[in-house]
């Protein structure tokens, strides 16, 4: 498997961002600021990254999760 490509998880980010907004997940601007800064992709495993910008919990190891976004 390849790496992924940053054009395409900056792609999914913010699609991922501008739904959460839509939806009324996201109202604050610090917050809004704070999704587009920090990579999601970098506290996932090496095989979960492709799916880093998912609305949805993803497994990190030790029987933990990283929470969902919009949570």
């Amino acid at each position: 498997m390849g790496a992924i490509e940053p054009e395409k998880l900056k792609k999914e980010k913010e699609a991922l961002i501008e739904k959460l907004i839509i939806m009324g997940v996201l109202r604050s601007p610090e917050v809004i600021r704070a999704m587009r800064k920090v990579p999601r992709e970098l506290f996932v495993p090496e095989d979960m990254k492709k799916h880093s910008y998912v609305d949805s919990p993803l497994y990190i190891g030790y029987g933990q999760t990283i929470s969902a976004p919009h949570s």
